[in-house]
């Protein structure tokens, strides 16, 4: 075997010795690898991505209990992307499948840590009905690959906490993750109504999202703005395309949430759905939050015969705060 094969097939059981959850195994593997070849680019990548978790995960024993320790660690995945874009920058990052490798493996490897956390305190007795500490241990399962475990937590979350929308999404990236499209559909209309806010963008792996998200961002849109845009043109393209009637409770909430909306738009300053910097953070929420519940308001009135004068009100209600987002949903 020469070098390169040598090498490559200790990354190889690098990625593999990761996935069981034996960081300091696998560091003793990249080494061999780097004395094989100590200019071999992948070894070095995941090196330096290593060592970088490990030396944040050193700081555990500052946390007295399991669930901060748990925290932690996930807290940890976004300093960890401004790493990676780093060392992009600096021309020492891979790329295609060899980063993906890499990243999988780490990615594994981080949550089942965090998970073991979780875990450690959900017992038998009342924190199996916890919901924040259920949500938690599902998102873990998620992101150590363990996808029907995942769904069987979150779904345990959602019945302690209905309507709660980290739940919701969660559940629904598991389900597009499963092959469940329908339910993934429902699901992540429902969350990002509820509160987009509330939804860990971050967090989410299906392709279903990830594409709609990069889609949105090529629109122009990011940050708190983003997540409320989402479920408009997840609408307006047909991702979000599994619509139900609401119940006579929800619509009443649902028309005195767009009287409040139609409100805050009425009494925006000059400008503040403009150009930055005259529009402020709050600003740039009130249009999509309006846009998406006229958009469940029509759907409503495609159920009932009697509505098609309201859902025809509602549309041009849509043409004059966005004609842009009017042509495109009646196309």
């Amino acid at each position: 075997m020469n070098d390169k094969a040598g090498a490559e097939e200790l990354i190889r059981r690098t990625y593999e010795t990761l996935k069981a959850g034996e960081a300091a195994a696998a560091l003793g593997l990249l080494k061999r690898a780097l004395e094989i070849d100590f200019e071999h680019q992948e070894v070095l990548y995941a090196l330096k991505c290593l060592n970088w978790w490990l030396e944040k995960l050193k700081r555990l024993d500052d946390f007295p209990d399991p669930y901060g320790q748990g925290e932690y660690i996930l807290s940890l995945w976004k300093p960890y992307y401004v790493f990676l874009d780093r060392i992009g920058e600096s021309g020492s990052a891979i790329v295609g499948e060899a980063a993906d490798s890499c990243q999988y493996a780490l990615k594994c490897f981080v949550f089942s840590r965090a998970l073991d956390c979780f875990l450690s305190l959900l017992g038998d007795g009342a924190n199996q009905q916890d919901p924040a500490l259920l949500l938690q241990v599902g998102r873990c399962c998620k992101g150590a690959g363990n996808w029907d475990e995942a769904r069987n937590y979150l779904e345990l979350a959602g019945r302690f906490k209905r309507d709660a929308s980290a739940i919701l999404s969660e559940l629904a990236d598991v389900n597009a993750l499963l092959g469940d499209d329908r339910a993934a559909k429902v699901l992540f209309r429902e969350a990002f109504f509820l509160d987009a806010q509330e939804i860990n963008l971050q967090g989410l792996e299906s392709e279903m999202i990830l594409g709609l998200l990069g889609k949105v961002r090529e629109r122009g849109y990011s940050g708190p703005e983003l997540a409320e845009w989402v479920p408009v043109w997840g609408c307006i393209w047909g991702i979000f395309s599994v619509k139900r009637e609401l119940k006579p409770v929800e619509l009443g909430r649902l028309k005195q949430s767009i009287f409040t909306l139609e409100s805050e738009f009425r009494n925006l300053p000059p400008g503040a759905e403009g150009e930055a910097p005259f529009r402020s953070a709050g600003h740039l929420l009130v249009k999509p939050r309006l846009l998406n519940r006229y958009f469940w308001l029509i759907d409503h009135c495609g159920h009932n015969r009697d509505a098609s004068g309201l859902a025809d009100e509602t549309m041009l209600k849509i043409k004059v705060i966005d004609p842009v987002v009017y042509e495109h949903y009646r196309s």
